[in-house]
């Protein structure tokens, strides 16, 4: 049984959510410990909870610890079966991370599935359903991984209510990715939506993500949607698509944050990306590891910067992965080379990592 210090660096769910799906795709015994030991609620919250017990569902997975506030968990998986799945958050807890820690053993398990999640969909430190659909499936579907996701209701935080539905279908294998040039978007999107707010709010919004594109000569196409929700709230998402690659930043209204201020947020993060040179965003290499490392073949990306939740992600997979990995700093910029297992279960979990600054 693998043991994961849960308070390692970043210290979040993250480790959670990546060890959990990495266990139940390779049937690897698993405890987890100190699960987030260092947050002002440390343990298990509902969000994680229900990712837990989901995949004790799709698993037929022998749990213990699977309680709020718990920060000791044991999960010993069976066999991931395809299939249709219902799941509550009860809260507005992020279904696109719920989903993401379900994807990986459910596209390997022989099968189609369809799940429909409820809870938050558009909500604080987590990736918006948008950016799902819009920037993160289309790299997997490069990769060899088709996901449909129809957002169904709009969550918002806090009272979420959300409902999607992902159909996932069967997978064979894993190919690499090669992501190591600068990379330049061909289109561009952007989404101005809102939820029992006043119209002018989304075009004000318009109006200034429109203002600070042209002054980089840059165009777009803009849609202002009115999302239906049993709550409200807000969203500026800018979405940017080319070749192999795909970007996405997204700013969320709160009560008092003017309009402008939610567009300029998000369009200083994506022109800040244009910016660096990178060919991929720091979030979504996040949130590829798990299928860099289980690739047939090496992968390389250039990243917009190391981040925490990366370099904690990296130490995860390294206990499930026998691999060599490089990260090196180029600059302001990461390059990640992983070299790839396939997915099958490691004799040995440990890896090598050399890491260094240029």
């Amino acid at each position: 049984m693998l043991v994961i210090n849960g308070a390692y660096g970043e210290g979040g769910g993250q480790i959670l959510r990546t060890a959990l799906s990495l266990s139940a795709l390779l049937k690897i015994p698993l405890r987890i410990e100190s699960i987030r030991a260092n947050r002002r609620k440390p343990g298990l919250m509902s969000q994680h909870l229900t990712a837990v017990k989901a995949l004790q569902a799709i698993c037929q997975a022998r749990v213990e610890g699977a309680s709020v506030g718990s920060m000791t968990l044991t999960f010993e998986p069976g066999r991931p079966q395809a299939g249709e799945y219902h799941f509550d958050v009860g809260t507005a807890g992020a279904t696109s991370l719920i989903l993401q820690t379900l994807l990986l053993p459910l596209a390997f398990a022989g099968g189609e599935s369809l799940v429909h999640l409820t809870g938050g969909t558009h909500v604080p430190w987590s990736p918006p359903i948008h950016y799902l659909q819009m920037v993160f499936l289309p790299v997997l579907l490069a990769m060899g991984i088709r996901v449909e996701i129809n957002l169904i209701r709009w969550g918002w935080y806090p009272q979420g209510g959300g409902m999607i539905q992902a159909r996932i279908k069967s997978a064979d294998k894993l190919k690499p990715l090669s992501l190591g040039q600068p990379w330049k978007p061909d289109r561009i999107k952007v989404i101005c939506a809102s939820s029992h707010l006043p119209g002018h709010i989304r075009e004000r919004e318009k109006h200034r993500v429109e203002e600070r594109l042209i002054q980089k000569d840059l165009t777009a196409d803009y849609e202002l949607t009115e999302g239906p929700s049993p709550g409200q709230g807000n969203m500026v998402f800018i979405a940017a698509a080319g070749g192999p690659g795909s970007a996405g930043f997204t700013s969320l209204g709160r009560r008092g944050k003017k309009a402008e201020l939610v567009a300029e947020e998000a369009a200083d993060s994506f022109l800040a990306f244009l910016e660096s040179g990178a060919s991929m965003e720091e979030h979504l290499a996040d949130q590829l590891i798990p299928y860099l490392s289980l690739a047939e073949g090496p992968s390389e990306i250039l990243i917009q910067g190391i981040s925490s939740h990366l370099e904690t992600n990296l130490w995860v997979v390294r206990h499930f992965a026998q691999e060599e990995i490089e990260l090196k700093e180029e600059g302001r910029l990461g390059r990640l080379k992983m070299s790839g297992t396939g997915i099958r279960p490691s004799a040995n979990c440990s890896s090598s990592v050399r890491s260094s600054k240029g």
